[in-house]
């Protein structure tokens, strides 16, 4: 049975791991094709490793790898470096990793930042099952504008 890896942080707001996870068990095959396995760490410079250690020790064929960053100059900073980590265990583990971020500066309103929040990892959930099992289902959407988080942008005219 295939797995997929998710990841989420204490240190992020909005539950988002929850949100991923019930996507993911609503998809085709759960349980008979695909398992889940979930780990949840402090921050999210902890999730390039536990990401790292999904794929390497328990054999995750891609990992959703969710977190929340501040709205302070600092926060702005880790999630680079953070986002900076998740590529580079992306490419020592020839592996996708779906970094799902959030930014604390992406909306004024609680009710809105959540929306965000869960909006985002349901769809990036989903694209981890599109990724493993209907590829096609991306190269459908190609340049089309789609947004994980808000409205689509939709596609330019040309």
């Amino acid at each position: 049975m295939d797995r997929i890896g998710v990841v989420d942080t204490m240190f992020a707001r909005v539950d988002m791991g929850s949100t991923a996870l019930a996507e993911l068990r609503s998809c085709p095959g759960y349980g008979e094709r695909f398992e889940i396995l979930y780990r949840t760490v402090p921050g999210f410079k902890d999730l390039a490793v536990e990401a790292k250690i999904l794929i390497e020790e328990h054999a995750c064929r891609t990992v959703v790898a969710l977190g929340m960053a501040g709205s302070a100059p600092v926060d702005q900073v880790c999630a680079h470096e953070a986002s900076q980590a998740l590529a580079m265990a992306e490419l020592m583990t020839n592996t996708h990793i779906l970094e799902v971020f959030v930014y604390e500066t992406e909306a004024d309103d609680p009710k809105a930042l959540a929306a965000i929040c869960h909006d985002r990892a349901r769809k990036h959930a989903r694209n981890a099952y599109w990724l493993l099992y209907e590829p096609e289902q991306l190269t459908r959407r190609a340049g089309q504008g789609i947004r994980q988080g808000s409205e689509d942008a939709g596609p330019l005219e040309t």
